[in-house]
């Protein structure tokens, strides 16, 4: 039987779910759109690249070193989706020995673990459970025991969770160990959707999808989960098609000899793509399987969701800077690129600074890195984003819960603007190997306080108003007739574009303070594991 929810707007939540399977007609649409996309990108690049285009060559470059990264990642994209595969179903065998790995650390609420592993002691599949304790409290050790898991007191390890798995490693011996983060709640069916394709013996671990049962709680709930709808459907089935899909560190079976092999789970803020790069590298293969056999939980305020931005992109730039060149030559060709492009999502960090200073260069000194038209960059720029939202929006027919995941996502776009210089932080923390502490992601909104990395959206939001207020007096009062007509396009189109920014940077004032009106919910006493 299927879990149920208090919450009406959840009722459906609890149900197994799955992505489409992909026929002949949807992958020839498919490529007849990446076909036109690349067309039009050519285009684009035909008409940006003209000598007459450069205004400040040093400008000019670094403009265009930031928009042809943002277009090639989307050109990458594309080009994976071409790969999109989903895996048979396969049935698991008898008589696997399994073990399921979740972690406790100070601070997190006893009350989730009460569910947790209530839900593991449900699932069907013969099983032992354990629970990795951190917290010198001996209510979870009872906790642990109501429930029928085995309580691991591991204290004091390096490599936070990492550390933690890998002494649990050497004090079990089952086959096959799911890591499970705390805050997820697997249904009872999960390790029938994982086991059966260990029969493979080149399989190191299976990765299925992550979802959420609390993403209705805030705009910073939805927006997080926005984000990873796409990844978690038609993006990890497509690298999955090129044989390098990634693990996620919550809801992934591992083979133990395929972990004993890179010397146990990888160490770092980003320690689920350490250990999925090693693996690769060490030729194990991985499987994803889109389907939602558990439902987690995501930030719900911005505060903590720019805490966990900020471990991620640090985590990711370690992976890029430090693993990558090691293990580049073990790697399949279009790992290496998956790799590359995973490591380097987080420059939209440096990308977005980038774009936010040109438009305030313009108004203060009247400096264009480039002499273009701005209705000519609409017009040769326009097909790139139209063919880039068919794409992505066709795309979504592979999401694994089509009911709830499917739309624009724009609070994830916001979202996303609104953590680009915790991106930008992040990257610099990685270049000069400054070291931040690992912080798991807070399970309780907190409700009543406003974060401090609301400041540079509100510091960005005042100073588009000055400064288009000074430039509106200025064309006013000040500006000769003459030069009105002539600076009126750059003058707009650059207003334009920077009010853009400044409307992405309201929303992002708008989820920090939210914050202040939300009510006090643990969203796990909404979930009903009795189904009564």
């Amino acid at each position: 039987m299927p879990y149920t929810s208090y919450n009406k707007a959840d009722k459906d939540l609890w149900h197994f779910k799955e992505a489409k399977r992909i026929t002949s007609t949807e992958r020839f649409i498919l490529l007849i759109l990446v076909i036109t996309g690349i067309i039009s990108v050519l285009r684009l690049a035909d008409w940006w690249f003209r000598n007459d285009h450069i205004g400040n060559l040093f400008l000019f470059t670094v403009l265009s070193l930031a928009f042809w990264y943002s277009v090639l990642r989307l050109i990458l994209i594309w080009i994976n989706y071409l790969g999109i595969k989903k895996p048979p179903r396969m049935e698991p065998p008898q008589g696997l020995t399994v073990a399921i790995f979740t972690t406790s650390s100070p601070g997190e609420p006893l009350a989730m673990f009460e569910k947790t592993l209530e839900a593991c002691a449900n699932i069907t599949y013969p099983h032992t459970t354990y629970l990795l304790d951190d917290t010198r409290d001996r209510a979870f050790k009872a906790v642990a025991e109501k429930h029928g898991a085995v309580w691991l007191e591991l204290v004091g390890l390096p490599g936070a969770k990492a550390g933690k798995i890998n002494r649990a490693l050497e004090l079990t011996n089952e086959d096959f160990i799911l890591v499970l983060d705390p805050d997820h709640i697997p249904f009872p069916e999960f390790l029938d959707h994982t086991l059966g394709y260990f029969q493979d013996e080149q399989i190191g671990f299976v990765q299925v999808s992550q979802a959420y049962y609390n993403q209705y709680r805030s705009f910073t709930a939805s927006g997080a989960a926005e984000q990873t709808y796409n990844f978690y459907g038609p993006t990890q089935m497509s690298l999955f098609g090129y044989g390098c899909s990634v693990a996620i560190g919550a809801n992934c079976t591992f083979r133990r000899r395929a972990l004993q092999s890179i010397g146990g789970h990888g160490i770092g803020l980003a320690e689920d793509l350490v250990t999925a790069i090693r693996l690769h590298a060490a030729g194990w293969k991985s499987i994803y399987n889109p389907v939602v056999i558990s439902r987690g939980l995501v930030p719900e305020d911005l505060g903590s969701f720019c805490k966990q931005q900020l471990k991620w992109s640090r985590g990711v730039f370690e992976v890029t800077f430090m693993e990558l060149p090691r293990l580049f030559r073990k790697l399949s060709g279009w790992q290496r690129i998956s790799y590359l492009t995973i490591g380097t999502y987080y420059l939209v960090g440096v990308t977005q600074l980038i774009f936010t200073i040109i438009p305030f260069l313009y108004f203060s000194t009247g400096v264009l890195p480039a002499s273009m038209e701005f209705a000519d960059f609409i017009i040769y720029g326009m097909p790139v984003a139209i063919c880039a939202v068919a794409i992505y929006m066709y795309m979504q027919r592979w999401l694994c819960d089509t009911a709830t995941e499917t739309g624009l996502h724009w609070r994830g776009m916001v979202l996303k603007f609104a953590c680009w210089p915790v991106f930008l932080i992040g990257f610099l923390l990685a270049l000069v190997n400054a070291e931040i502490p690992y912080i798991p992601t807070a399970k309780k909104a907190a409700i009543g306080y406003i974060t401090p990395f609301i400041r540079p959206m509100i510091i960005h939001s005042v100073a588009f108003l000055v400064a288009v207020s000074g430039v509106l007096i200025y064309r006013r009062y000040f500006m000769p007739e003459s030069q009105l007509a002539l600076s009126a396009e750059k003058t707009w189109g650059m207003i334009a574009f920077a009010f853009l920014a400044f409307i992405m940077a309201i929303g992002g004032i708008f989820a920090a303070m939210e914050a202040w009106g939300m009510k006090a919910e643990d969203p796990w006493d909404t979930v009903n594991l009795k189904n009564e």
